[in-house]
């Protein structure tokens, strides 16, 4: 085996163990052996820096396999059209910052570089069989995310913005149409690095937080109207006297991108179709 196919072997591998720090599948805060509290937003932003730590799946608990299903689609329900609210108990979202002419021309470089690196995606099936896999394919959504775990491990260490984490569809009658892109962060990413990759006067990121599920067994028969990320619990204190269990910040920062739309602050809105 060559070096080149060695390394991208062991990459693959680490990937696989890192890349649901920053997207899907388990909450970093109920991996066994984890041994530090989840990090609070004002705690991710005054970090100088970030690790990332391996997911080891097969040791998961079915309750945390309940919690990872369940938070997925309540992330997914967040991040719809008319959800992405700045006031959400759920969402912390930075703040925009006054635009720059620099910051517009850097903008637009990273849209000329993701149009570029995603055009073969326009076909889905090259995208599949280029390691994206789907987000939650049997979940009705007004997007798709099809995920690449080794770009999203990637993007802790380097930013390419011809290479997103995952890639955003609209479901068609005979398959999937590409709207957009979606770069991630780890939680503990500062604002000021967050904008170095994509600036800050031109999109918003978000975060997904204040999460409270039931325990094990519960799932069943719990008030969704109070748990989950659409519950309206969203502080430790009133998780604990609902006996649920408390994470104050999940998954990591994320951002959308629309290259195909016609003005900046199009491509960079919240979600598609927004301005």
């Amino acid at each position: 085996m060559s070096s080149r196919s060695t390394f991208m072997h062991l990459a693959a591998e680490v990937a696989i163990l890192f890349g649901a720090l920053f997207l899907v599948s388990v909450l970093l805060a109920a991996i066994p052996g984890h041994r530090s509290s989840a990090v609070p937003v004002e705690d991710a932003q005054q970090s100088t820096g970030w690790q990332s730590r391996p997911v080891d799946h097969g040791k998961m608990s079915r309750m945390e396999m309940d919690d990872a299903k369940a938070n997925e689609v309540h992330a997914v329900h967040d991040m719809t059209a008319g959800r992405m609210d700045a006031h959400s108990l759920h969402m912390h979202m930075t703040e925009m910052r006054p635009q720059t002419p620099s910051d517009a021309a850097r903008a637009n470089e990273i849209v000329k570089q993701l149009r570029t690196g995603i055009e073969k995606y326009k076909d889905y099936h090259v995208a599949l069989n280029d390691g994206y896999k789907i987000f939650l394919p049997n979940l009705p959504q007004p997007e798709y995310h099809f995920t690449n775990y080794l770009n999203g491990f990637l993007e802790a260490f380097s930013f390419d913005p011809a290479r997103p984490t995952s890639l955003l569809y609209k479901k068609t009658s005979d398959g999937y149409e590409l709207v957009g892109a979606m770069y991630t962060m780890p939680k503990r990413a500062t604002e000021e690095q967050l904008n170095t990759r994509v600036p800050l006067s031109m999109a918003t990121w978000h975060l997904h937080t204040n999460l409270c599920m039931p325990q094990e067994g519960q799932f069943r028969n719990v008030d969704w109207s109070k748990f989950g990320l659409q519950g309206t619990i969203a502080t430790q204190e009133a998780c604990d006297a609902a006996n649920g269990r408390f994470r104050p910040v999940i998954f990591g920062w994320m951002v959308h991108v629309y290259p195909y739309e016609d003005s900046l602050e199009q491509i960079f809105a919240m979600h598609h179709g927004m301005e």
